[in-house]
């Protein structure tokens, strides 16, 4: 067990896949300099920014019998490549019948907080959670990015690895050797009895720190990470809420169509899970608006530990 930062853990992720599969190469608009090294330029493929080119790429790379990691830098540019994803990968699986395979990972980053202003600071998961036939992947620590990257690599469905831009930098212990973290299993990051906090991302860390303090005063918090969107670990948000009777989901996306949405409905269908709320289920997400440039306003804009404490004290 080793104690590195995000972007190190996701480093090794694919350096490490790489070395144990020959098929796995990868596209990215930023010079990846130790792959490169290590791999070569046949592998390791420098393009020019035209993200519809090496999206497309990606995707018939996977179908002729390659593992592509396809990086797009922030999420923002995958904008330009939708009909690849839209109409392409996504469904492309299905139209063939299941008889090919297309193991793409798209990476990119995700989220505000860093004052890069509105066309750089988007949260557009759940845009892509809608799309049947591709996983989406949103990890909160180091040892989930390292484990979640392993398996999406691996995976023969399309993926979209999202990574949390704030994120980045945060250390934390990762195992050592080949460890993977199965696509569609949650994880209980704190256990409670009182309430349940689904966090994404950036937010499974300030919801923990929240608990913290709420068990000064008697408050127990459990505090769940999805881990992954699609598929959602809807049993054990749902045996969560059955226990704790109360919900708090906190996004940094805004709340219209959001990954929150999703999560608080597969709660409230559930007769059982239903009849076990004692309180309605809660929001914390941003507001529904282009992220400012400006520091205060952006700040305004954001959920923080101060707007999910008050929903925790709501359902209370």
């Amino acid at each position: 067990m080793r104690e590195i930062s995000f972007t190190q853990a996701l480093d090794e992720a694919m350096l490490e896949e790489m070395e144990r599969d020959a098929r796995v190469i990868t596209f990215a608009t930023r010079r990846a300099t130790a792959l490169e090294r290590t791999f070569g330029g046949k592998r390791v493929r420098f393009t020019p920014i035209s993200e519809a080119a090496f999206t497309g790429i990606g995707l018939g790379a996977a179908g002729s019998g390659y593992r592509p990691v396809v990086h797009w830098g922030m999420v923002t540019f995958s904008f330009v490549a939708m009909d690849q994803i839209v109409n392409q990968a996504s469904k492309i699986r299905y139209m063939f019948g299941g008889q090919a395979d297309f193991p793409v990972t798209y990476r990119c980053t995700t989220g505000g907080g860093a004052q890069i202003a509105a066309q750089h600071s988007q949260s557009p998961y759940s845009m892509f959670m809608h799309l049947a036939g591709l996983k989406i992947v949103l990890p909160a620590t180091p040892a989930d990015a390292k484990g979640l990257l392993k398996s999406s690599i691996r995976d023969n469905n399309p993926v979209i690895f999202f990574e949390c831009s704030r994120l980045a930098a945060v250390t934390g212990p990762v195992p050592d050797g080949d460890v993977t973290v199965p696509l569609g299993v949650a994880e209980v990051k704190r256990a409670g009895r009182d309430v349940t906090v689904v966090g994404l991302a950036y937010y499974v860390r300030e919801a923990l720190a929240v608990a913290e303090a709420l068990a000064r005063e008697g408050i127990s918090v459990e505090v769940i990470d999805p881990r992954t969107l699609v598929p959602l670990d809807v049993a054990a948000i749902r045996a969560s809420v059955r226990k704790t009777g109360r919900l708090v989901v906190v996004d940094e996306a805004p709340a219209t169509c959001s990954a929150a949405s999703e999560i608080i409905a597969v709660v409230t269908e559930d007769p059982e899970t239903f009849r076990a709320l004692k309180a309605p289920a809660q929001r914390v997400c941003a507001a529904p608006v282009p992220v400012p440039f400006s520091p205060p306003l952006e700040k305004a804009a954001l959920p923080d530990q101060a707007r999910i404490e008050a929903a925790i004290r709501r359902v209370l």
